[in-house]
């Protein structure tokens, strides 16, 4: 394994990949019951899909530790799932067949595009600025996720978004539900800080551990009570060992019937969009963060990457389930030390295991998570010193970039913006020296897709 994954080179160890793949799992085993539950609203059976999203998950994250040796780990991508679902199955009118056709025809242009290097030079061509622009905008999207997912951040109708009210809580009943969850978050993040702080081996993971133990004692006494009618289930497995449920329901169940008509292919290309960028940024992000870009600022390996997150999407479709894609919970296992394909071989390991003892792993409640995304997120905005602030050009861009993300729910739409504005502000103002004509290019694919896609 030494000679194979460059363990001593890249300064890690099989421990230190196994407790990253761990801990990156941990933190995005909930895509195994969300996943499902989104799917199955277009018809689909909710026991195939769970099959499906794991073993796609497994295959995209195994090719991405032996072919790329990269610590990141794929599943069905949130959003792009929704998508699916809800605009082109329920409201286009689709069937869930020809909706699968779609993903897998995305995921084949895309084996085409990486295989011709064109995802790669997109990735190269991206302005240093807007890299680790790129790396503190996830963070605090990664963050804003982790309080959504601990109702920390909740909706609010006058400002769209706002704080858990624990007053409103307590006087409409919901604090043994709602209520202890957010605080068991809010505890959960001071003892993953000070774990951090005191350089503990495995913080993240360890934080999340005990999160969940912290649970498991509240509701032990009465402190939390499960109300699975608003989302709020036990938080000790209903059981260990499971049968995988049979994927026979959706796999290969592909329908071409519609690949030649215009709506077929809007739907595709919106599919291309968001997966492409969504993924650039997600390694992009990760890749700063634990300083595996170049002196150039490219990514060895990104080749590979690109290639098995677009095989993944292929072999996700033929299972049934939607586009696989490179998870931005990631971040969270290089933060644990993970710098090797090895992170992504354990993850994908545990994904297989997870269709053996599912009621284990589905147990991990989102308040015990929830912290590990939020000082990940922290870890990730210390990037932020290196963007040239006083050089208005690059720093509005980055700022542009950074707010979009968690703002507009989106690390593609961050994306656009700064090269939007990066391209727009250099050229205007002279610094046409420093815009290529792949960025121009770029500049304009983005501009349209506001009006096309």
């Amino acid at each position: 394994m030494e000679h194979f994954f460059k363990l001593h080179e890249r300064g890690t160890s099989t421990r230190t990949e196994f407790l990253a793949g761990l801990t990156t799992f941990m933190t995005m085993a909930y895509i195994l019951a969300v996943n499902p539950n989104i799917l199955s609203a277009a018809g689909m059976d909710k026991g195939s899909i769970f099959t499906a999203t794991a073993l796609a998950s497994a295959v995209a994250s195994f090719l991405m530790g032996f072919i790329a040796n990269l610590p990141f780990v794929l599943s069905a991508g949130m959003g792009l799932n929704a998508y699916f679902a809800y605009t082109v199955v329920i409201n286009m009118g689709y069937s869930w067949e020809i909706a699968l056709t779609a993903v897998f025809v995305e995921g084949v242009i895309f084996v085409l595009l990486s295989l011709c290097n064109v995802r790669e030079a997109i990735f190269n061509m991206i302005p240093p600025t807007i890299k680790v622009a790129v790396s503190v905008g996830i963070g605090l999207f990664i963050a804003f996720i982790g309080m959504q997912n601990a109702h920390i951040v909740v909706n609010n109708d006058a400002t769209l978004v706002g704080i858990f009210s624990f007053k409103g809580s307590i006087s409409s009943g919901t604090f043994r539900s709602e209520g202890i969850t957010v605080l068991l978050a809010m505890i959960g993040v001071l003892i993953t800080a000070i774990l951090v702080i005191k350089g503990v081996t495995g913080n993240i993971l360890l934080g999340i551990l005990i999160t969940w133990v912290l649970g498991m004692f509240a509701q032990a006494v009465g402190l939390y009570v499960p109300d699975p009618d608003n989302g709020f289930y036990s938080v000790f497995p209903s059981g260990i060992v499971s049968i995988p449920a049979s994927m026979a329901p959706t796999f290969m169940k592909l329908d071409f019937k519609a690949i030649l008509t215009a709506n077929f292919w809007v739907v595709v290309l919106a599919f291309l969009f968001v997966d492409m960028f969504d993924t650039l940024g997600t390694l992009i992000g990760c890749a700063t963060r634990g300083k595996m870009l170049d002196k150039d600022g490219k990514l060895p390996g990104i080749k590979g990457a690109l290639l098995s997150d677009a095989v993944g999407t292929v072999t996700g479709a033929c299972f049934g389930t939607s586009t696989i894609t490179t998870f931005v919970e990631s971040a969270s296992g290089i933060a644990e030390g993970g710098r090797t394909g090895l992170t992504a071989i354990f993850a994908g390991l545990l994904f297989i295991l997870s269709l053996f003892f599912s009621p284990l792993f589905l147990a991990i409640p989102s308040f015990a998570t929830a912290p590990a995304l939020i000082i990940v997120g922290f870890m990730m905005m210390q990037q932020v010193t290196a963007i040239p602030w006083t050089d208005i050009t690059e720093a509005v861009p980055a700022f542009l970039c950074i707010a979009a993300m968690p703002t507009m729910y989106s690390i593609s739409e961050g994306i656009c913006l700064g090269i939007i504005s990066y391209t727009l502000l250099n050229l205007i103002t002279g610094g046409k020296k420093k815009v290529s004509i792949g960025m121009i290019i770029l500049t304009a694919l983005f501009i349209l897709k506001y009006f096309l896609i």
